[in-house]
């Protein structure tokens, strides 16, 4: 079946929408401060509550082109390429998803936007790992190669080189979570008999996230061999989706198997107004029906009251419990 036909005939899922809290970029509701542990705290609230994943994006620094398209209107808006101060708090997204694993049971730990390019893959693997043993198997890393040629020449990467240092990568880590000693002769990493323990929660790893702009090759190629979720930036079109299908039931692989991670569609009356919560929640149904299961939703786009976030998540469970 296509996934037009899928979109079509499949009716909206009885099951509640798994709803995921974005806990990056939402420094309008601090002051524009890094203010992690009251972060640690609404990630708390959003278990509480019922949310099934908590998510943390990255850079390491940024640079003039961080705004080099004019700095976004609306400050509660998403960061997206070349439309940010470069002013914008962005702490480590592992240590912080540490914090947050220490003070919950349940919830997912979704690492987003993890520039795997920009460190070793020994250290990042390392650090992966260990963060997948601490919350025993709850977390979610989505590695990508980011669009910031400032950020990859402050730490002397090639920038050009990103999605082959990408690949390498990958095709370590699958290495190291298997048996001990490890050896590696690539074009850009070489090790022989390196003994990687402990391994994580899984003997297969972390989950893999993949996704990003477009449904280029080289993101099909890895979604298909690595991902276990799909989480694409922006609506992905029939033929994209089609794309992805084939070449997963071409590896023996059912795309129904791939938890897909969509986005509400966020409204801002004007640039200083937050969005309307039951407005942004409208597309969800649609989504649900073309296969999607989880939602992202960033509550500095709907609320400015850094101590309302748990009665926000309360809120956004309601409303969409009553979509399934």
């Amino acid at each position: 079946m296509t996934f037009e036909d899928r979109r079509s005939e499949v009716p909206v899922p009885d099951r509640i929408p798994r709803m995921q809290l974005v806990l990056s970029e939402n420094w309008t509701m601090t002051g524009g401060r890094a203010d992690l542990p009251t972060v640690v705290r609404w990630a708390r609230e959003a278990e509480d509550a019922g949310f099934d994943s908590v998510m943390i994006s990255e850079h390491i620094v940024l640079g003039p082109d961080a705004g080099v398209n004019g700095i976004m209107g609306n400050p509660r808006d998403w960061a997206l390429p070349g439309n940010q101060d470069p002013y914008t708090p962005w702490p480590n997204s592992l240590l912080l998803l540490a914090a947050i694993a220490a003070v919950t049971d349940r919830v997912r730990l979704a690492a987003s936007a993890v520039i795997a390019p920009l460190r070793h893959p020994l250290l990042l693997a390392r650090e992966l790992g260990t963060l997948d043993l601490l919350s025993e198997g709850r977390l979610m890393v989505l590695p990508n190669v980011s669009w910031s040629r400032d950020e990859y020449e402050a730490l002397g990467v090639p920038f050009s080189r990103r999605g082959k240092l990408l690949d390498e990568h990958l095709e370590i880590w699958a290495k190291l979570w298997g048996p001990s000693p490890v050896s590696h002769k690539g074009e850009h990493y070489g090790f022989e008999n390196v003994y990687f323990e402990p391994k994580a929660h899984r003997p297969d790893g972390p989950r893999l996230c993949l996704g990003g702009a477009g449904m280029h090759d080289a993101m099909v190629r890895r979604i298909v061999r690595y991902g276990h979720a799909f989480n694409p930036l922006g609506r992905p079109t029939p033929e994209e989706m089609r794309k992805l299908t084939r070449a997963m039931a071409a590896a023996g692989r059912d795309i129904a198997d791939l938890e897909m991670i969509g986005g509400i569609r966020v409204v801002f009356p004007d640039d200083t107004s937050c969005a309307d919560l039951a407005r942004a929640l409208e597309s969800i149904p649609e989504q649900m029906a073309q296969g999607f299961t989880t939602f992202c939703v960033k509550p500095s786009q709907f609320t400015d009251d850094p101590g309302g976030v748990g009665a926000f998540c309360r809120e956004v469970m309601r409303r969409v419990e009553k979509l399934s």
